[in-house]
């Protein structure tokens, strides 16, 4: 069991039978009363965002929550297929499920998937990902217009924008948390 003090950012809670995240937290302390903690919560499951203020008495339930090493196997339509390292078992999560998560996976790509009740509801992907450039047009010489980048897709199919040294066939390292570049990789 959980109290009010022990509330901060990142935290994972379980209210009604459901896990959230806190998102964003503020704490204050008025001259006269409780403690209040300012709470922004994002539904682990299918992404509501509300923010709610608890007094210094609350308490909460831990999320029963699990993470297993899984291997990215491949996509079928709306599906993305993993398999179990220990055991083999094969599950799937669908694109709602992921997200921006999507942009990021290559096949054989070993992550975390997140359990809620032995059930899959997210993966966390390594921070940083390496994924070759398929499509990149050339940089116009004296293009000096506007910025100092250029549009390219990778081999997943996501769409960024890089310095315009970047050709296609380089390996480019992206940052998952953001989606940006990172920098080029020699290998």
């Amino acid at each position: 069991m959980l109290s009010a003090s022990d509330l901060r950012k990142g935290l994972k809670l379980q209210i009604d039978g459901n896990p959230y995240i806190i998102t964003d937290f503020e704490f204050s302390k008025p001259g006269k009363g409780q403690a209040l903690y300012r709470c922004r919560m994002k539904n682990m499951i299918n992404g509501n965002q509300f923010s709610k203020t608890y007094r210094s008495g609350d308490k909460f339930e831990k999320a029963n929550l699990e993470e297993r090493k899984m291997q990215y196997l491949y996509h079928q339509d709306e599906e993305y297929h993993f398999m179990d390292t220990q055991n083999y078992d094969q599950l799937f999560l669908t694109v709602e499920q992921l997200g921006d998560n999507v942009n990021f996976l290559m096949d054989n790509m070993e992550l975390e998937v997140l359990f809620f009740d032995d059930r899959p509801i997210d993966v966390s992907l390594p921070i940083f990902v390496n994924l070759a450039v398929t499509k990149a047009d050339p940089w116009v010489k004296g293009d000096t217009s506007g910025t100092d980048t250029k549009p390219v897709t990778v081999e997943t199919g996501y769409q960024l924008q890089v310095p315009p040294f970047v050709e296609e066939g380089d390996k480019i390292q992206i940052d998952t948390r953001t989606g940006e570049y990172v920098t080029r990789v020699k290998e």
